[in-house]
Parts: C-alpha cells; sequence; structure tokens
C-alpha cells in the first residue's frame, strides 16, 4: 500500500483500491466484484480502515499487506465446511491470506459469501424471534 494510506484512512473502498499497487488492485477488483455479485443486497464501506460489506451486521472484509493479501469473516464453521477447498491457502483464525499471484477462485468467494449470509441471517432472524 501507499505510504498516504498508512497515515490517511481511505473514505471508501474506491479511495483504498487506489492506495494498492495495481497487480493487487487488479485482484481486489475482481474480488469486489464477485463479492457484489453474490450478495448485492450488502453495504460496502470502510471498516476498520478496510474495505467492507455488511448484511445484518459484517459480512467480508479485505485487505492489502505488504506479502499478502487477506480476506475476513469466515467463520470456523465456513473453515471446516470448505476445508478441502482451502487447503492452497493459509488461513490465521477467521482470515484467509492469498495473493495476487494465487488469488481466491471466484466460486470459492461466492460459496463463502452465501454462507456468510445464511449465518447473518440466521443470527438475525433469531434475534427477531426474542
Amino acid at each position: 500500500m501507499k505510504e498516504a494510506t498508512k497515515t490517511v484512512p481511505a473514505k471508501d473502498v474506491d479511495e483504498y483500491l487506489a492506495s494498492v499497487p495495481e497487480k493487487e488492485r487488479a485482484t481486489f477488483s475482481d474480488l469486489r466484484r464477485i463479492i457484489r455479485v453474490a450478495a448485492p443486497m450488502a453495504e460496502e464501506s470502510i471498516s476498520y480502515l478496510i474495505p467492507a460489506f455488511k448484511y445484518h451486521g459484517p459480512l467480508v472484509f479485505f485487505a492489502a499487506f505488504k506479502n499478502h493479501l487477506s480476506f475476513y469473516g469466515v467463520s470456523k464453521q465456513i473453515l471446516e465446511t470448505f476445508s478441502s477447498e482451502l487447503k492452497p491457502y493459509r488461513t490465521s483464525s477467521t482470515t484467509l491470506h492469498f495473493s495476487a499471484e494465487h488469488p481466491l477462485p471466484a466460486s470459492l468467494v461466492t460459496k463463502i459469501v452465501k454462507a456468510r449470509i445464511e449465518e447473518n441471517e440466521g443470527r438475525h432472524d433469531a434475534r427477531r424471534k426474542k
């Protein structure tokens, strides 16, 4: 990421992406498009200084770092459900680490986002019933 992003938070996802090196920007632009298609009802914003998608609470996030890219919001249940598809990627708690050279497949991102939607809707419905 460019130095300015580290000191001045991006006001929106477009500004965040503009601060990312070109190769990573292309990877994130694809990721963003995949998320938008999988969750058209999700609200896009900057949260915790990184791009976020929210639907009945936090859905997924992504961020660029010096040595890797991250995709956040993957629950422990999702890690178990998609464990075979996630083997090529490093995981840390509920975060997937990947690179521009080895991006997350669109089909996997779509499945994860849809599973997160189901999780969030389930929690939302349970709260409404109380």
